[in-house]
C-alpha cells in the first residue's frame, strides 16, 4: 500500500473514532529541522500574525497554543523525518500542558525509522501495520466504494482485482476513474469485463 492510502485510512477510522476531532495534517519532505517543524505546526495551527523569530519564543507560543484544547497532528510521509524532527514533536508532546495526540502515517521504511528514535518509540501507544485488501475485502468493501461497483457482478470485481487493483486502494481509485470514463463514452449501464480490459489499458 501507498503513503496516501494509509492515510485515507486513518482519516476514515478518525472520523468513526471521533467524528468532532479536531485533526491537522502536516507532510514534510527531505529531512526537515526543528525549525521547519515549528513553521509547519505554525500554519497547521492557524496561528495569527508572524512567526517568532526566537526559537524559545516560537515554542512558549507553540505549547500555549496545543494547551487551549485537544489536537490531533496527523504527520504524513514520516519516513522523511530525521532525529531532530521526532524530538520537537516529542519535546511538544511531553510538556506537561499540551493536549496532543500525533499520528505518524508512511509507507515502506516508516516503522523503521521510528524505531530508531528510541525516545520516541517508546511513547508510541498503538503501532498500526495497514495491509492489502484480501480478495474477499475487495467484494465486500469495492460495492460500497463507488456506485459504479454497486451493482457491478462480484466475479468482475474480482476481474478487476486480479488484473489491476491487487487489493491496493490508490490502483482501485485509478481503475474507477477509467472505468467511469469508459461507461460514459460506450454508454453501458453496467461495468463488465471488456469495459474493464480497456480501463486496465489506461492504467500508469
Amino acid at each position: 500500500m501507498t503513503a496516501a492510502t494509509y492515510q485515507y485510512a486513518v482519516n476514515i477510522c478518525l472520523r468513526e473514532l471521533e467524528p468532532g476531532e479536531d485533526v491537522r495534517k502536516i507532510t514534510f519532505r527531505a529531512r526537515p529541522t526543528a525549525r521547519a517543524v515549528r513553521y509547519e505546526l505554525f500554519t497547521a495551527l492557524d496561528l495569527p500574525g508572524e512567526p517568532p523569530r526566537h526559537p524559545s519564543e516560537f515554542d512558549r507560543l507553540l505549547k500555549t497554543a496545543l494547551a487551549e484544547r485537544p489536537r490531533t497532528f496527523l504527520v504524513d510521509e514520516a519516513q522523511w523525518l530525521n532525529g531532530e524532527a521526532f524530538e520537537y514533536f516529542r519535546y511538544l508532546w511531553d510538556e506537561p500542558s499540551t493536549q496532543l495526540a500525533i499520528i505518524f502515517v508512511g509507507g515502506e521504511g516508516c516503522h523503521t525509522v521510528l524505531r530508531r528514535e528510541p525516545m520516541l518509540s517508546s511513547r508510541v501507544f498503538i503501532w498500526q501495520h495497514f495491509t492489502r485488501l484480501t480478495p474477499a475485502e475487495v467484494l465486500e468493501v469495492i460495492p460500497l466504494f463507488h456506485p459504479i461497483w454497486t451493482d457491478a457482478d462480484p466475479d468482475d470485481i474480482a476481474f478487476g482485482d486480479q488484473h489491476a487493483a491487487h487489493g491496493n486502494f490508490r490502483a482501485w481509485a485509478q481503475l474507477t476513474a477509467h472505468t467511469r470514463t469508459a461507461l460514459t463514452r460506450t454508454g453501458r449501464p453496467r461495468v463488465d469485463q471488456e469495459l474493464l480490459r480497456w480501463a486496465f489499458s489506461r492504467l500508469a
